[in-house]
C-alpha cells in the first residue's frame, strides 16, 4: 500500500474521534440493552422453562412494537412533555421518559415466572418493547440532527458498537449471572433469571445518566415549519374555524401528513422501490435470529458456552464489522457497502446448516458466529447510514421511525412462524430458507443504486 493510500485510510478513520461520534457509544448502549431481553435472551429463558417452540415463535411478535412505532413517532417529534421538555429539550425529554419506563417494565419481567404466569410476563415484555421503540424514535432523531451527513456512517458505527456492548450484557451477561447463581443446573428455577433481569433493569441507569449529559442537537424548532405547513395554515385559515381548532389541524397536518408527503415528493416514483428495499433488507437475519437460541439449546450448548461464544465473541465481531462498515461507507460509498452486507448476510446463514449437521461442536460454533456477526455488523452500519440519508431534518424522528418500522414489519411477521417451520422441516431446511429470503434483497439494492445514480446525474 502506498503512503498516499495509507494516509487516505487513516484520514477516513479519524471520523471516529469526533466528540458527537464518540458520544453515540453510551447512547447506543441504552438502545441496545432492552432488545434481547424481550427477544433472544427471553426465548432462551422460555425454552429452559419448558415453553414450546411454537409459542416462543409466536411471542417473537412482541418485537412488532418496533414495526409500528411510526404510529406514535409524530408525537415524539412534536409533542412536548410537561416540565421535561422545558427542562431537557424535545429529544432528551422523551429519552428520559422511555428509559425510566424500560427500567420499571424490566423489573416487572424479573419478578414474573413464565411457568406460573406467562401472560403477565408478556405484558411487561410488551411495555419494554413500546418504551424501547419510543427511545429509538427520539435517539434516531438526535443522531440524525447531531452531525452532518458525511459523519452518519461513523455515527452508525459507534452507535452499533455501544448497542452491541449492551447486547453482550443483555445476553451473555444474563446467562452468566443466571448460571452463577443457579444451584439447580439440571432443572428449571426462576430465581436465577429473576436476579439477572433485576441487574438488567438497574443497568438502564447508563442511559439515564447519558441523557442528562448530552446536549440537544443544534436544530432550531423553527426549521420544523416547512413550506407545506405554511400552505396548510393558509388553507385552513380560509375555513374560518375557531383559532384553537385551526391550530390543532395545522399541528396534525405537520405531525402526521407532512412527513410522509415530504418523502414522496422528494423521491417520486422511487419511493416505492426505496420502501421495498427497506422492508426486506434485514429479512434473512431477523427471521433466522428468532430460532438461533432455541437451536443452541437443542444442540446441547450450555448457558456458559452460548454466553462466551455467541454473546461475547460474536458481539465483538459485530462491533468489528460495524467499524469496517463505517470506513467502507466513506471509501466506497453507502450503496456498494449495502450490497456487500446483503451478500454476506444471506451467505453466512448457510453456515448454520453446516453447524446443524455437526451437533455440539464448539469450534464450529465459534467459526459460524464469527462470520455471521461480522457480516451483520457491516450490513447494519451501511443500512443505518442509508436510512439516515433518506430523512429530511425537518421530520427526522417521524421519517426515520417510518423507515425502521417498515424494516421490521415483514421480517418480524414471518419470524413468528419460524418455530412451526422448524418443527415441521428441521433446522437445516430452516436455515437454507432464510438464506434464500436474502436473494431478492440483492436485486433491490442494485435497482436502488441505479436509481440513485440516475437521480444524482440529472
Amino acid at each position: 500500500m502506498t503512503s498516499a493510500a495509507l494516509s487516505s485510510w487513516l484520514q477516513a478513520l479519524r471520523v471516529y474521534t469526533h466528540p458527537r461520534v464518540l458520544g453515540m457509544l453510551s447512547l447506543g448502549f441504552s438502545a441496545g440493552l432492552p432488545l434481547l431481553l424481550i427477544m433472544g435472551t427471553l426465548s432462551f429463558w422460555l425454552r429452559e422453562a419448558g415453553i414450546d417452540r411454537t409459542t416462543i415463535g409466536h411471542l417473537s411478535w412482541i418485537g412488532l412494537a418496533y414495526s409500528f412505532k411510526w404510529l406514535w413517532s409524530p408525537l415524539v417529534d412534536r409533542m412536548s412533555l410537561p416540565l421535561l421538555t422545558r427542562w431537557l429539550g424535545r429529544r432528551r425529554a422523551w429519552l428520559l421518559l422511555s428509559q425510566i419506563t424500560i427500567a420499571v417494565a424490566l423489573t416487572g419481567m424479573a419478578l414474573t415466572d413464565p411457568v406460573m404466569n406467562l401472560t403477565h410476563l408478556v405484558f411487561f415484555a410488551l411495555a419494554v418493547a413500546f418504551a424501547s421503540a419510543t427511545q429509538d424514535i427520539a435517539l434516531d432523531a438526535y443522531r440524525i440532527e447531531a452531525v452532518a451527513a458525511e459523519l452518519q456512517g461513523a455515527m452508525a458505527a459507534t452507535y452499533q458498537a455501544g448497542y452491541r456492548v449492551a447486547m453482550i450484557l443483555a445476553s451473555a451477561g444474563v446467562l452468566w449471572i443466571a448460571a452463577a447463581v443457579d444451584v439447580t443446573a439440571d432443572t428449571y428455577d426462576h430465581a436465577p433469571w429473576r436476579f439477572a433481569y433485576l441487574i438488567m433493569a438497574a443497568s438502564m441507569v447508563v442511559g439515564i445518566i447519558s441523557t442528562f449529559i448530552i446536549r440537544e442537537p443544534d436544530v432550531p424548532y423553527s426549521r420544523l415549519i416547512s413550506e407545506n405547513e405554511k400552505i396548510a395554515q393558509q388553507a385552513i385559515a380560509t375555513w374560518h374555524l375557531h383559532p384553537r381548532i385551526g391550530n390543532l389541524l395545522v399541528w396534525l397536518y405537520g405531525a402526521l401528513i407532512a412527513p410522509f408527503r415530504d418523502f414522496i415528493m422528494r423521491h417520486g416514483r422511487q419511493a416505492l422501490l426505496i420502501l421495498g428495499l427497506i422492508a426486506i433488507y434485514r429479512i434473512s437475519d431477523v427471521v433466522m435470529g428468532v430460532m438461533s437460541n432455541p437451536f443452541y439449546v437443542d444442540m446441547g450448548y450450555s448457558k456458559e458456552e452460548v454466553a462466551t461464544i455467541s454473546k461475547v465473541y460474536g458481539v465483538i465481531m459485530t462491533i468489528v464489522g460495524a467499524a469496517i462498515g463505517g470506513v467502507l461507507t466513506v471509501k466506497i460509498g453507502i450503496m456498494r457497502t449495502l450490497f456487500l452486507g446483503a451478500v454476506l448476510s444471506a451467505a453466512t446463514n448457510l453456515l448454520f446448516v453446516w453447524l446443524a449437521g455437526r451437533g455440539h461442536d464448539v469450534s464450529g460454533l465459534i467459526f459460524t458466529i464469527s462470520a455471521d456477526n461480522l457480516s451483520a455488523g457491516i450490513a447494519s452500519c451501511a443500512f443505518i447510514a442509508y436510512l439516515s440519508g433518506l430523512t429530511n431534518s425537518a421530520y427526522s424522528a417521524t421519517q426515520y421511525a417510518l423507515f425502521s418500522s417498515v424494516m421490521l414489519l415483514l421480517p418480524k411477521f414471518i419470524a413468528g412462524f419460524s418455530g412451526q417451520f422448524v418443527d415441521a422441516y428441521g433446522y437445516e431446511n430452516f436455515f437454507v430458507a432464510t438464506a434464500i429470503l436474502g436473494l431478492p434483497v440483492l436485486i433491490l439494492v442494485w435497482l436502488a443504486g441505479q436509481a440513485k445514480f440516475t437521480h444524482s446525474s440529472k
